[in-house]
């Protein structure tokens, strides 16, 4: 009998039209606690992606607008990347002969 890790999966995320659909309800006037009876995301869920909308459309600066999460997502693989390479030439440079 295997185990399975429910834990270990990420929820899928909802669409973005289905985001933009909630953040548009919360600008005309409900609140994230009605959306949140009425839909399955959770109210904080709803704030959060208020806020995020706010920070793309310059409305608020408190944090990273999705294009800038994105290129830092970007570059933080990207550096991952270099550093696992630069292991694995130092790595053999060690063990086989010197590289002219």
């Amino acid at each position: 009998m295997s185990k399975k890790h429910l834990s270990t999966k990420k929820p899928r995320p909802y669409a973005p039209a289905f985001r933009w659909q909630m953040v548009e309800l919360v600008r005309a006037g409900r609140t994230p606690e009605q959306l949140a009876k009425e839909f399955e995301p959770s109210a904080q869920a709803i704030r959060n992606w208020v806020a995020q909308a706010d920070r793309d459309e310059g409305r608020r600066e408190d944090g990273l607008t999705t294009v800038e999460r994105e290129e830092l997502s970007r570059l933080r693989r990207e550096n991952r990347q270099l550093k696992l390479e630069r292991e694995i030439l130092s790595n053999q440079r060690g063990l086989g002969p010197p590289v002219a």
